[in-house]
């Protein structure tokens, strides 16, 4: 699967999984929001992409739930730490399978 942004075909697995991490750009976010993930990103989505962004480049993996939604809870508040809140802004897949995936990280293991 392939994408074109800004003029530039990027690859894509067939699930829609950015093949080369370095390329990523809020742009080609963007883009797998809506052409893949069919969702709109808004600011709080962008809270929860860079968060999970951030975590991946401190520990060198995917943040598993449990740690993501303790992470979103000291740093959002109770409010927006939940799977449901999460699965409002990313209903085809939520944390692991849509916001990871626009977010430009790997994919993590046992993910479709």
């Amino acid at each position: 699967m392939e994408i074109e942004v800004d003029g530039k075909i990027i690859q894509l697995s067939e699930a829609g999984w950015l093949e080369d991490l370095s390329e990523w750009t809020e742009e080609i976010a963007k883009k797998i929001a809506s052409d893949v993930e069919q969702c709109e990103l808004t600011e709080e989505s962008w809270d929860i992409i860079n968060l999970s962004r951030e975590m991946f480049y401190e520990n060198n993996q995917v943040a598993e739930p449990r740690k993501f939604m303790k992470a979103m809870k000291a740093k959002f508040g109770k409010e927006r730490s939940s799977n449901k809140y999460i699965f409002s802004l990313f209903p085809k897949g939520g944390l692991i399978k849509s916001a990871n995936k626009i977010a430009g990280l790997p994919r993590p293991k046992g993910c479709s």
